[in-house]
């Protein structure tokens, strides 16, 4: 599943209800301390391009693109550093409304069904969910559960949502590596109309050598 959220999509330049519109979460220092919008961004930065996202490389980070078997379109980021792994999904978002709270409540129901446990705290990056998700027995060994910690950032105009699990569920200098990792991001939402929830597009990197 590669939307944010599953509610109906509505286009971003439509003047949303006020009202009833999530606040954004975001930290208080993200404009300078990242994750940053390309307007923020150092421009003479060595970032590795991906399309709707730009990595910032660093000693013993590994990047893997997560690919949809039936589409062919790369739909997630995996990041593995300090022992653990981040997931990173950018999407478009609302001009005045946030996407992770409802978006914490949509993780909330899906790890409940599958018999988790989830439990919200407030983390480096604000509001986060803990969870343990079950693990079905495979090649690996038997079924058990694994940590993970769900956050997200919301931006102008785009929402970044992570997954980490490994050492960093647990260790606090693995999260602290792995939390300065994720607000190196720089997250490139480009001008064109797109309805909130929608992933941006990702796209593999340019080989040395191309344009």
């Amino acid at each position: 599943m590669t939307d944010a959220t599953s509610s109906d999509a509505t286009p971003d330049e439509a003047a949303p209800d006020e009202a009833d519109a999530p606040e954004a979460a975001e930290p208080a220092d993200r404009a300078t301390a990242g994750p940053f919008d390309e307007s923020e961004a150092n421009p003479v930065r060595p970032y590795i391009d991906l399309g709707g996202i730009k990595i910032l490389p660093r000693e013993g980070l590994n990047l893997r693109l997560e690919v949809e078997e039936q589409t062919k379109r790369i739909v997630a980021v995996g990041l593995d550093y300090a022992g653990s792994t981040l997931q990173v999904q950018p999407f478009a978002a609302p001009r005045s409304s946030g996407l992770w709270e409802e978006t914490r409540e949509q993780i909330r129901q899906q790890i409940r069904q599958q018999g988790g446990r989830v439990e919200e705290r407030e983390g480096p990056l604000g509001p986060e969910l803990l969870a343990e998700v079950p693990v079905l027995a495979g090649a690996e060994g038997a079924a058990g559960k694994r940590l993970a910690r769900f956050v997200g950032v919301d931006g102008p105009r785009w929402f970044l949502r992570g997954v980490i699990g490994g050492a960093a569920t647990t260790d606090v200098e693995a999260a602290a590596k792995v939390e300065d990792l994720f607000r190196s991001i720089v997250v490139v939402r480009g001008g064109s109309p797109m309805p909130p929830r929608d992933l941006i597009p990702l796209k593999m990197p340019a080989t040395p050598g191309t344009a």
